[in-house]
Formats: C-alpha cells, structure tokens, sequence
C-alpha cells in the first residue's frame, strides 16, 4: 500500500477525487475516491485512496424506478416554477416560517417547498 505525504495546508481528503462522466467524454475511466478517518488506532496512517472501475448496468430500470425518476423530475420542475412565482413567494415564506421551529418542521426552504410539491404530485398520481 502506497503512504501520501500531504503538504502544509492538507488536513485530509474525503470522497471523490475524480468520476467517470456520464456521456464519456473527457473522463477517467475509473473514481478514485480518497478517505481519512481518525481513530485512537497504532497506525497514524489512516488515509485511503481507492479506485473503483466504471460500472455497467446490467439490468433494465424497474416499474417503480422509472415512476421515482418520473416523480423525482416532475417535482423538481414545480419547485423551480413555484420559486419563480412571485405570487406566492410571501406566502410561502410566511408558511415556512411559522412551521419552521414546530416538531417536524422543515428546517430550509427548498425542503419546504419540496414536501409541498411532492404531497401535490402524490395527490394527483395515486400509485395502487
């Protein structure tokens, strides 16, 4: 196993480093991901780095996966439209606040407006 010398201004590095495109232009061919922990261990050699090799793959989407893609877009475009409305930005907003420090109150507003967006779109697209 290879030892990285960091230099000065390096305290660790975590995730991915580099990952194959989706189109296949201009890219590796495989992730290096890189990991530190800390740990009360002997080795204070806790860095790792790995590759992984892009990965095919071998089965077609499921019924429920192209629904979850279907919902997943559908939704994310009426957030951006509902953003963008300024008809309902103030209310919105005071919605928001009022629910914000209540028990299961969403703590930003794309999460709130997602939780909205998404219980309108579960309304309209019964799945049974």
């Amino acid at each position: 196993m290879a030892k990285v010398g960091w230099s000065a201004g390096i305290d660790y590095v975590s995730g991915a480093l580099s990952k194959p495109s989706k189109n296949g232009q201009h890219s590796c061919q495989k992730m290096l991901l890189g990991t530190h922990r800390i740990a009360a261990t002997t080795s204070p050699n806790c860095n790792r780095i790995y590759l992984r090799p892009k990965i095919e793959r071998s089965t077609p989407p499921t019924v429920n996966e192209l629904f979850m893609r279907q919902r997943f877009a559908a939704v994310k475009a009426a957030v951006k439209a509902r953003e963008e409305d300024l008809s309902k930005v103030d209310a919105d907003q005071a919605a928001f606040i009022a629910q914000k420090d209540t028990a299961g109150g969403k703590k930003t507003m794309n999460a709130y407006l997602w939780s909205l967006e998404c219980k309108t779109y579960d309304a309209a697209h019964p799945r049974g």
